[in-house]
């Protein structure tokens, strides 16, 4: 994987304000590859233990992450709830990059 590409998928989701979520196709947009949601999720592979991966779900509001448990607990402790594994009122705490930037 690039350095560069993942650098810049790390520094958008920094960026996530607490209580809102998005998607892997957001931040691909938002980094110049709009085709490349995969690509942003392999870049979460391996992250430090505070970094924010909890806020990036699919483009559907599903968290595809396998650690759903954790990412559920984290989300609740900021009033994201979620049921199964989709986020509740998903467009309502959605956050894009390329527009709010």
């Amino acid at each position: 994987m690039d350095p560069q590409f993942k650098k810049q998928v790390f520094e958008i989701i920094k960026l996530i304000p607490k209580g809102r979520v998005t998607s892997y196709g957001a931040i691909a947009k938002a980094v110049g590859y709009p085709n490349h949601a995969r690509h942003v999720g392999n870049a979460l592979r391996k992250y430090e233990e505070d970094f924010p991966a909890h806020r990036v779900c699919n483009s559907s509001g599903h968290i595809t992450a396998s650690c759903l448990d954790l990412f559920t607990e984290k989300l609740a402790r900021v009033g994201v709830k979620v049921q199964g594994n989709k986020i509740t009122d998903f467009k309502k705490v959605f956050w894009s990059p390329l527009h709010e930037l």
